[in-house]
């Protein structure tokens, strides 16, 4: 496998109401001067209308940890790609997927937006970044997500 670019298995979790499905999470090296670089996710591959020219800086993360009520977090946490600065300038469409897992609870002010790219991440320590420890996901780990999206929206920056 090339240092340079690898792929995990990733979920797709698409805006316009399709079920979600597996697609190939690309990263690529990322020197930061540090003793062991770390990897770059390109979820903005899987993420329409992006500002895909900005990279990393047209989207965000969140890291699922634990879900509520959990006394211990997962052993492999999820981390959710989430598009923030469209190629247009205009607001991503919500996900049609998410507000359906979210039902009446559903509010627009907390609306996950545009297509979500989840993976998992292995941490080896407490310094170490996710992007340098991504994992594969699988279908099976849908209902977790499921889980975890129907009473979380979106962070508010």
């Amino acid at each position: 496998m090339s240092d340079h670019l690898t792929h995990v298995d990733a979920m797709l979790i698409p805006a316009d109401g399709r079920p979600p499905k597996i697609v190939s999470l690309m990263t690529s090296r990322a020197d930061t001067g540090q003793a062991s670089p770390t990897r770059l996710p390109h979820p903005e591959v899987h993420m329409d209308f992006v500002a895909d020219t900005l990279g990393p800086d047209a989207w965000k993360f969140v890291l699922v940890e634990a879900l509520d009520g959990m006394t211990k977090k997962f052993a492999n946490p999820y981390i959710l790609f989430y598009p923030t600065v469209s190629r247009d300038s205009m607001a991503f469409p919500i996900n049609k997927c998410i507000q359906e897992f979210q039902g009446l609870a559903f509010r627009e002010e907390y609306a996950w937006r545009g297509n979500v790219v989840v993976s998992k991440y292995c941490p080896k320590g407490p310094d170490d970044h996710p992007f340098s420890s991504l994992q594969e996901v699988a279908i099976s780990d849908f209902p977790v997500l499921k889980n975890y999206l129907m009473t979380h929206g979106l962070p508010k920056a």
